[in-house]
Order: C-alpha cells, then sequence, then structure tokens
C-alpha cells in the first residue's frame, strides 16, 4: 500500500493473523478485517473472549505482527515498524506500573527515556496529575493507591508522551461495579479534553455503548457491524450483534400474502403479530425486539391497540429499577421490561396483553452457516468470512 497523506486517522485494511495451536493446528484470530477510525474519535472494538479484538489491539501497538494487510495512521505505514516507533500508547488491563517508583516516576518514565529534560518532564508530570484528579498524590507508590487511582496513573503515563492513538485493553475489568461505572465517566471526559485518539477494546456491552462514538462488533475474527450506539443498538444488522448487545427476544415469522395483496404475519403457534415495518415479501423471517418496546396491558383489556395480543407470564424477577419477565405467547417467549416507575406489577402465571409497533420488529440477516465457522483453540479467535468496512 502507498502512504496517502490524503487519508487521516488509524486505518487498517486486509488485516490477518493466525496462531499455531499446542496441537498444531492453526487458527486465525483476524481474518481479513478492514477498519477506519478517525482522528480524536473514541472508537470502542467489543466483542467475546476470542473474538479478535486484543490480537488487533496488539498489532496497532506493534506487540504483535500481522501475517497479511496493512495499518497506517494519517496516510503512512506503521505495521512494519518496531512498537518504539509508534506514535501510539497502550493502557494494559493489569496498569503495568513500576512498583518501587512513586507516582511522578512512573508517568516521568517515558520521557525520561526520550531524554526530555527535567524541566520540562517535571512540568507535564504537574499537568498529568491535574488531568487525572491527582494532584499532590505524586510522591506515593502505586501500593498506596486504590485500584481506580493505579489506573489513572496508567493513564497519565501513557498520555504523558502525547501519543496521537491511545489504546486501551480492558483497562477498567479490574475495578468493582461502582468506580468502573465512575471511571468511565472520567476517561470519556479526559479523551474529550485532551481530543487524543483512543481506541478502547472491551467485552463488556454496557461499557461500550456508554462510552464509543462508534463500535466495532468483533467476532470469530471478523468485524459483524460498525456504528454508533444507537445504530448499534437500535439496528443491529444479524443475529449476533442483537443477541450480544444487551436483551433482545428473537420472534419466527410466518408471512403470507392475503387476498386483498397486504400482508399477515404470525408466530408458529398461529398467534397474529405486526408485520414488521418496511417488509414487503411473504415468506418466514427473523425478528429481534428489545423487551423495552413491548407494551402490557391486562390480558384482554378493552382499548387494546390494533394487533395486541395474548400470553402468560412465565417469570418475573424485580431488579430495582425495573421488572424483567418473560411471556409466552403460543409457544413463543418475549422479554419484557416494565419499569419501576410504572408501579405495575407482574407474577407468574398472570395473563397479559402485548403490542409491538411495527418500526421496533427488527428483520434480521441470515445467520452465518455452521460449517463457515471452524473449530477454535486456546484464546485465539477462529476464522470467519469478509468483514464489514467502517467508513470513518
Amino acid at each position: 500500500m502507498v502512504d496517502d497523506p490524503a487519508a487521516p486517522g488509524l486505518r487498517i485494511e486486509s488485516a490477518r493473523k493466525h496462531f499455531v495451536t499446542p496441537e498444531g493446528g492453526q487458527v486465525r484470530a483476524l481474518d481479513g478485517v478492514d477498519l477506519a477510525i478517525s482522528p480524536g474519535e473514541f472508537f470502542v472494538m467489543l466483542g467475546p473472549s476470542g473474538c479478535g479484538k486484543t490480537t488487533l489491539l496488539r498489532s496497532i501497538a506493534g506487540l504483535e505482527y500481522l501475517d497479511g494487510g496493512t495499518i497506517t495512521l494519517d496516510g503512512k505505514r506503521i505495521d512494519q515498524l518496531p512498537p518504539y516507533r509508534r506514535p501510539v500508547n497502550t493502557v494494559f488491563q493489569s496498569y503495568a506500573l513500576f512498583p518501587h517508583l512513586t507516582v511522578a516516576q512512573n508517568i516521568a518514565f517515558g520521557l525520561e527515556m526520550d531524554g526530555v529534560d527535567k524541566a520540562t518532564t517535571a512540568a507535564t508530570v504537574e499537568r498529568m496529575l491535574a488531568l487525572v484528579h491527582l494532584s499532590g498524590l505524586g510522591r506515593r507508590r502505586p501500593s498506596q493507591l486504590s485500584g481506580g487511582q493505579q489506573q489513572r496513573v496508567a493513564l497519565a503515563r501513557a498520555l504523558a508522551k502525547k501519543p496521537r492513538v491511545l489504546l486501551l485493553d480492558e483497562p477498567l475489568a479490574a475495578l468493582d461495579l461502582k468506580l468502573r461505572r465512575g471511571m468511565q465517566a472520567e476517561l470519556k471526559a479526559i479523551q474529550q479534553t485532551t481530543g487524543v485518539t483512543f481506541v478502547f477494546v472491551t467485552h463488556d456491552q454496557e461499557e461500550a455503548l456508554s462510552m464509543g462514538d462508534r463500535i466495532a462488533v468483533f467476532d470469530s475474527g471478523r468485524i459483524r457491524q460498525v456504528g454508533t450506539p444507537a445504530e448499534i443498538y437500535e439496528r443491529p444488522v444479524d443475529r449476533f450483534v442483537a443477541d450480544f448487545i444487551g436483551e433482545t427476544s428473537f420472534l419466527t415469522l410466518d408471512v403470507k400474502a392475503g387476498a386483498d395483496g397486504g400482508l399477515t404475519a404470525h408466530l408458529p403457534g398461529g398467534t397474529r403479530v405486526p408485520v414488521p415495518q418496511g417488509l414487503t415479501t411473504p415468506g418466514t423471517v427473523t425478528v429481534a425486539v428489545r423487551p423495552e418496546r413491548v407494551q402490557v396491558g391486562a390480558g384482554g383489556s378493552d382499548g387494546s391497540p390494533d394487533g395486541a395480543f395474548d400470553g402468560v407470564v412465565r417469570q418475573a424477577v424485580y431488579m430495582g429499577t425495573d421488572q424483567r419477565c418473560e411471556v409466552d405467547v403460543d409457544g413463543s417467549t418475549l422479554k419484557v421490561r416494565l419499569p419501576a416507575a410504572s408501579g405495575a406489577r407482574l407474577s407468574v402465571g398472570d395473563r397479559v396483553r402485548l403490542s409491538i409497533e411495527p418500526q421496533h420488529l427488527r428483520v434480521l440477516a441470515d445467520d452465518v452457516a455452521a460449517d463457515d465457522a471452524p473449530d477454535v483453540a486456546g484464546d485465539a479467535a477462529p476464522a470467519g468470512g469478509t468483514a464489514h468496512e467502517a467508513v470513518a
């Protein structure tokens, strides 16, 4: 690939990487991944363990080398450069702080290795401490800090060298839930303050939705979908994305043409449901619907909207902010969520009337055939098909 100054940001093209298993076989952690990340973007790579996201992050950092494909930053190839010559830095899950150095010495370490003068280094350390809200703690050692404070030191050390891209490999995974949520907000604020491109790896769907400007959903060495959090959640392209991001019900619908030329849709048990918006041809389709999109009323109540249908509550769990239920509809299961503020409470055995607006029934693309998915060995991700390309 020829260097292209007109192509800003981080670009990965046809990235391929395989690993040899202990048994002598091979698995492909990356299988033709294409990705474009804009300058100053908070970009999240999301997926289950072994899907290839960390392998790609390590390849960008120079800790792994691709078997094929290219990585460019602002039009210049970096995939053939040693790690120390790449204008990127990495924050690891373990933080990797030096226990024998103080907080200030940890932050200054990279600058000193680069030969930056003492005055500039000291000023940068103070600026970084203020940025991560640790002013006054520079003389402490990592063992004297909380987990959240240690994470901030690792972040400050990585940002001190002014990288053009900061890579973060599940940096919040070791924190408890409350602290983790607080650090999510702080990380987002720091990224917006500095303007540095953040590439963040996680397997936590809520974390990805709350932090990312855009998200790439990985599966088996491929990218299934790239989009904004709203696009990923509201308009998943296939069953994998719909199932991995949040709670989802999957319904199989038999869609038929009526005598008047219109369409009707029925569940396998015969219950009639609304026809998904935009569907124009008969056939059997799989649709996804989010639990908060299902409206609930008393079974058989008057004034029910057109297209409403009855079901029986089979499971009801109180979660504080809401009640999460599973409702049987003629052999099919619908997940339902009732906000606690509504005051409604359901019990197992209750008969309810449900309704769904047609635009909330998302028709999904066909799943990848089973024989296209090879075996997985170890932590490496298996091979897949063609990746979706993210357009910056």
